[in-house]
């Protein structure tokens, strides 16, 4: 007697393989046996049918550690069939904090949390006491250990730093984190030169944990940054994951197939790089980051200190209007027309507009228009931006070195603002883009959202429809499956996922969630 009985099963295990019929019997929140069970019973029967029967998908990239207290329920991810998210991206986690970093990550926030935690140990019991509906597998943000020991200041750490740094991360590690990740274009990762994150690396490495990296380019030094983050890997010998992995800026499309032949070679040479990517040829993040680095030191009150400072107003906009700027300038390679406010957490209807058409309607210059909203809202105002090619994004997720993402944090359809449509399709619209058209197998679909990113975290229970593994199963229809999110509608579920089991209980059924919370936290190496 089993407790869940899936028949008639076409399954796609994960790894790539062609599918084949089975039936797969679910016990003690494992899968028990995979074969023909024709005398077997269970408690729960579901008859697969049509559909396809694959494992859980697996976000390598979320920002869901932002709004899981939130949302603990997780449904712009289970939704879609997700039933883990690798958190912690782009440099920034929830932890270690203390006061000063504690009010750093409060200025870039969005919800308000009962924050009583200060070690990476004590996050994620914070995440497990609330509950879950998905399986966490944290990362530890440089980022934010570099704001807990300096602050957001733009220069090198002295010895007693980096070696507080250190230990930080060592204890994030021992605390259970797959990894470090940076985010080389945000503050206070942008200051960080190469030695220090090559430092750093060693103790990851130390834990055979990865290196994520939110690279220092996307765009036009984005062949110089894919190489810095192959050397730290190389160096410090660590597995990379290269993050949301793209070309921006029009000048720049192309570059994909350098960068891809750039991972290829380094692995001929024994480094382990993988890169991740999201189905769609827009951005998001945060509006402060149209400014370059310099304006940013100190957080968001300095900023708008800055600002509010017409030398130093002028200043910062000579330096965005340069031709050849030394830092990542969205606003060069994409225009106003391309920047969308997504969020707003003063002027809710400038949410989904374009800063050209607000700058229109007031009658003012794109420039003031960005800096008087800066100046009111801190740097909690998020933007979407178009900046990238569709032929880059397809040359990236057929590539046998990617996996696919949602590069978001996560919601429901009553939250607010205009989200990119990613936090609730990318996983439903790689299927109907690049599967149904032609571009992906099925097989090789599923084993980027599955196997290949539990592999690349070093999770070995996870990832396949295979006796033994953790029940993470996803059942849906292959020819229906299709995103429903969009820019100006965004809120909106994904069609074609009719079952999800997380641990082995069914969280989404006929395409409704139950509203169990069966998600574990894990840790790296099952600590």
């Amino acid at each position: 007697m089993f407790d869940i009985l899936i028949k008639n099963s076409s399954v796609f295990d994960g790894t790539g393989n062609p599918w084949f019929k089975a039936d797969i019997g679910i016990e003690a929140g494992r899968i028990k046996r995979v074969g023909k069970l024709n005398g077997d019973d269970a408690h729960c029967i579901i008859d697969a049918g049509a559909l396809a029967v694959s494992p859980g998908f697996i976000d390598m990239h979320s920002h869901g550690d932002y709004s899981i207290l939130k949302f603990p329920q997780a449904e712009s991810l289970i939704m879609q069939g997700v039933t883990m998210a690798v958190v912690g991206n782009c440099g920034s986690s929830l932890a270690p904090v203390n006061a000063t970093s504690l009010d750093l990550l409060k200025e870039t926030m969005e919800f308000e949390l009962d924050w009583d935690w200060e070690s990476f140990g004590e996050f994620l019991q914070k995440i497990e006491e609330t509950g879950t509906a998905i399986n966490i597998a944290p990362l530890v943000g440089h980022g934010t250990i570099r704001a807990t020991v300096m602050g957001i200041d733009d220069r090198e750490p002295t010895g007693k730093e980096l070696k507080d740094m250190k230990q930080l991360l060592s204890q994030s590690m021992k605390d259970g984190a797959f990894g470090m990740s940076t985010g080389l274009i945000y503050p206070p990762g942008v200051y960080a030169r190469t030695p220090e994150l090559i430092e750093l690396a060693k103790v990851v490495a130390e834990y055979g944990g990865i290196y994520a990296s939110h690279i220092r380019s996307e765009s036009d030094t984005l062949l110089q940054a894919v190489k810095e983050a192959i050397k730290i890997g190389e160096e410090a010998g660590v597995p990379v994951e290269v993050s949301h992995h793209k070309a921006a800026g029009k000048k720049n499309w192309g570059k994909v197939k350098k960068t891809l032949k750039l991972m290829e070679d380094a692995r001929e040479r024994g480094v382990e790089v993988t890169c991740d990517v999201y189905p769609y040829t827009a951005g998001c993040t945060s509006l402060a980051t149209l400014l370059p680095p310099w304006a940013l030191v100190g957080g968001a009150k300095e900023m708008v200190k800055r600002l509010e400072d017409p030398e130093t107003r002028r200043r910062i906009r000579a330096d965005m209007e340069k031709e050849d700027s030394d830092w990542e300038n969205f606003l060069r390679g994409a225009g106003w027309e391309n920047v969308l406010i997504s969020y707003s957490s003063e002027n809710k209807g400038l949410e989904g507009r374009d800063l050209a058409a607000i700058a229109k309607s007031s009658n003012e210059d794109p420039y003031e228009t960005l800096f008087n909203l800066l100046i009111e809202e801190g740097r909690k105002t998020e933007m979407v931006i178009f900046e990238m090619s569709e032929d880059d994004v397809s040359a990236v997720i057929s590539h046998r070195l990617s996996m696919i993402c949602s590069d978001s944090d996560i919601r429901n359809v009553k939250s607010g603002g205009k989200p990119h449509p990613r936090t609730y399709g990318a996983f439903a619209k790689s299927f109907a883009n690049y599967v149904r058209e032609g571009s992906l197998t099925l097989e090789e679909a599923v084993r980027k959202m599955t196997s290949l990113p539990a592999r690349k975290v070093g999770l070995v229970d996870r990832g396949s429809i295979r006796e033994g593994m953790w029940a993470d199963v996803v059942i849906f229809d292959p020819e229906k499956i299709a995103d429903k999110a969009t820019y100006a509608d965004p809120h909106q579920y994904p069609l074609g996922v009719e079952y999800v089991l997380v641990n082995g209980e069914v969280v989404v059924e006929n395409g409704e969630h139950s509203g169990l919370l069966p998600g574990k936290v894990l840790r790296k190496n099952g600590l």
